[in-house]
């Protein structure tokens, strides 16, 4: 498997996305400019231009018409995809760590990080399809728990919204009412910071990465426990098939740690899990520095990540890749 390898971002990766077609890959980066790829041969189309931080967080609308994004500089903005203008900015009033448009994108869900008395929040905000009726406000706040909220989720039929952060627990909230329904107990549940959350195609279940070196899957509905995934070290990304039963996770120790310890000892790759079997069925090295973010593609034939070195690596699966036999 040739990664093709896309040098667009000076600073290390955050978040990757595909368009509903997986025709495009959007990466997020620390250098303040998100871009935008062709999904197939990691061709650079173009970036965004507008923040002045850290970009966190994405997400495009099915349409592909409209790209989201969340930023350290307290800022989410709504862009054209095809031109790259603004359409609006989001002002808040702490940094935005996790957006995503809901079914049918009349939604988003960002959240804000605690900043110095204010608690960190799940905020919605309307969407609307004309820009010039677009307004700041949001819908619903919901005081969230201590520490960050790394990624906050539309439930099925965007009833409730799913949170996980630095407090290591998972909520469902109403999305309506932002009372907290459920809470993931803490004997199931991961014993450190949650760093990821994805959900899965059709939305019955959703994985999660934590820096308690595992990835768990979970039922979306009564937020039971289905399978946990080992990792030698903390995970910072985790991805699911959407063809195979396959879950793949990325992380590595902090950039910080890594010279303190055996050079080999950051193992920057992404490494198979059979979902099922909770067995790791293979790796893929290629990073320098932990892989902080990671994406399928919608048909299942090629992945992307981004590491801490500032590239993504786009691979495209090999015909045996179809056929692993555990």
């Amino acid at each position: 498997m040739r990664p093709i390898l896309m040098k667009g971002h000076e600073r290390p990766l955050t978040f990757l996305k595909y368009n509903r077609e997986g025709d495009l890959l959007f990466s997020c980066a620390k250098d303040h400019n998100p871009t935008v790829w062709f999904a197939d041969n990691g061709e650079r189309l173009g970036t965004y231009r507008g923040h002045n931080g850290a970009v966190w967080t994405c997400d495009v609308s099915r349409d592909s018409s409209r790209l989201i994004t969340g930023s350290a500089d307290q800022t989410v903005k709504l862009w054209n995809v095809k031109t790259g203008s603004v359409l609006f900015t989001f002002q808040l009033d702490s940094t935005c760590r996790s957006v995503e448009f809901s079914v049918g994108d009349k939604l988003a869900v960002v959240t804000t990080d605690h900043f110095i008395e204010l608690p960190s929040a799940i905020h919605v905000k309307r969407i609307a399809t004309d820009p010039d009726e677009q307004s700041g406000e949001s819908v619903l706040t919901i005081k969230g728990p201590v520490g960050r909220i790394n990624r906050a989720v539309w439930g099925p039929l965007n009833k409730t919204i799913i949170s996980g952060g630095e407090d290591s627990v998972l909520r469902i909230w109403d999305a309506e009412t932002g009372k907290l329904l459920k809470e993931s107990d803490e004997k199931t549940g991961h014993t450190k910071g949650i760093t990821s959350l994805v959900k899965s195609v059709d939305g019955s279940h959703f994985i999660t990465g934590s820096l308690d070196k595992s990835a768990k899957l979970w039922d979306i509905r009564t937020l039971s426990l289905l399978k946990t995934y080992v990792s030698e070290r903390p995970v910072n990304a985790v991805a699911m098939s959407p063809l195979l039963d396959h879950i793949v996770l990325g992380g590595g120790q902090d950039a910080v740690n890594v010279t303190l310890t055996d050079h080999r000892a950051g193992k920057f790759e992404a490494k198979f899990y059979d979902k099922i079997l909770q067995e790791e069925i293979g790796g893929v090295k290629g990073h320098f520095g932990p892989i902080n973010a990671l994406a399928f593609n919608p048909d299942g034939k090629s992945f992307a990540s981004g590491g801490e070195d500032g590239y993504v690596r786009l691979h495209h699966f090999d015909a045996d890749y179809f056929h692993i036999k555990i």
